[in-house]
């Protein structure tokens, strides 16, 4: 069984082009359930803690048209989480960074957030993030100062996906960032598309790869459990 910390945005407001946006509801609802399947543990962080603003649209018929996604939400089960600088991320075994544009917003440059993700990562655990979670890996540096993604195979939203109607009111494309610093991929004839840049790194490409980003995620903890306890019987 081990412990992963998903990660939220609190959520961005631009009242000026009445723009609302936050974490993606199938983004943490769906890897969530694949974890919990495999008996893992999700905990819930945000920067601010509390209930963390969720994009509207995530909930909406258009991308959620049986209601599953507004109905976990409605339930409550992402209305507490952590502050981001109260986590002990020596306790868990795994990150996974929500998308939805919320995170280019809030998490990308959040000082805290990096510190998080690299104990995490210092101590073996995986980093990974969907859609537009990989906005803060973009920018967190190891403790030797090099890019936590440099050069390796990564995914992330892209560009011909974004809405036009929001291009113009993002801090930056994530494409561009991410092709920056590693190797990115989208795959465009796959309907879901996950990658492993590393064995501790994985991306997910959008919301549809959710499922299978969680899947991929859950087996390789699992999978760890499994070598370690074999190892600790030997």
């Amino acid at each position: 069984m081990a412990k992963v910390l998903a990660v939220l945005s609190s959520g961005y407001a631009d009242e000026k082009n009445n723009y609302v946006t936050g974490w993606w509801a199938e983004e943490l609802f769906a890897p969530a359930l694949e974890l919990e399947k495999e008996g893992h543990i999700v905990g819930l962080a945000s920067i601010d803690g509390g209930k963390p603003i969720v994009d509207p649209v995530s909930l909406s018929k258009d991308y959620d048209p049986t209601g599953i996604y507004k109905k976990q939400y409605d339930s409550g089960m992402a209305d507490k989480t952590t502050p981001i600088v109260d986590v002990k991320a020596s306790e868990y075994d795994a990150i996974m960074i929500v998308g939805g544009h919320g995170a280019m917003f809030d998490l990308a440059h959040n000082e805290d957030l990096h510190a998080v993700i690299n104990i995490v990562y210092e101590t073996g655990g995986i980093v990974s993030a969907v859609c537009h979670g990989p906005a803060p890996l973009v920018y967190t540096k190891t403790k030797d100062g090099h890019g936590l993604l440099d050069g390796l195979k990564v995914t992330g939203y892209p560009n011909d996906s974004e809405p036009k109607e929001v291009m113009d009111l993002l801090p930056f494309s994530l494409e561009d960032e991410l092709k920056k610093v590693a190797d990115y991929h989208e795959e465009k004839d796959q309907d879901a598309y996950v990658v492993w840049g590393s064995k501790q790194i994985l991306t997910g490409r959008d919301p549809q790869s959710s499922q299978l980003f969680g899947r991929e995620l859950a087996q390789k903890l699992s999978q760890r459990e499994l070598q370690t306890e074999e190892n600790f019987q030997d």
